[in-house]
């Protein structure tokens, strides 16, 4: 069986976009998903000087051999004044260190929410622009508007949008199956 790993670029205990892929998660039936929390992945800002110091923490290094044990990945991002926040952005840069195409050509699944109209998507936008460059395969991407409103007992109960859902993953679920194909 296929295996996705999932998370959410946030560092806080109550994201929204952490429950949003936990949502995503629970709708998937092709392939095994794991969930992940980066907060388990905290590390210093990045910098040219601790890197020559220090070298890469163990943290990334782990987290860059968790990653490359997965077939495909869902990835939320928060915004954070319409860009992706800096804890996550951090965390690819470190991981970007340590390998370049992170996330080695394979099937990406990009989302993004918030608690007004727009979903995040000025960082989601920003994501699904560079992301390729670390070797992610973007193969869907879904903006959740008005969280609030829209989430309800860890799930979507808005029915418009959890089907727009559904529909980016049947191609995210192509381009899994796809992989094995090869």
């Amino acid at each position: 069986m296929k295996k996705i790993l999932a998370f959410a670029g946030s560092n806080s205990s109550t994201s929204i976009n952490h429950q949003l892929v936990v949502a995503t998660s629970n709708l998937i039936e092709f392939a095994q998903v794991d969930v992940v929390s980066l907060r388990d992945y905290n590390v210093h800002i990045f910098g040219v000087d601790i890197e020559a110091e220090e070298g890469s923490p163990e943290q990334m290094k782990k987290l860059m051999d968790l990653i490359k044990s997965y077939d495909g990945y869902i990835i939320s991002t928060p915004e954070h004044n319409g860009i992706p926040p800096a804890f996550f952005l951090n965390i690819l840069d470190w991981l970007s260190r340590i390998e370049r195409r992170i996330f080695g050509e394979k099937p990406t699944f990009l989302l993004s929410t918030s608690t007004g109209p727009k979903a995040g998507i000025s960082a989601l936008q920003i994501l699904e622009n560079v992301i390729p460059r670390f070797g992610a395969d973007v193969s869907g991407i879904y903006a959740f508007p008005s969280f609030n409103h829209n989430f309800q007992d860890a799930s979507i109960k808005n029915e418009e949008e959890l089907n727009k859902l559904k529909n980016q993953l049947l191609f995210f679920e192509s381009k899994i199956l796809e992989e094995g194909v090869k």
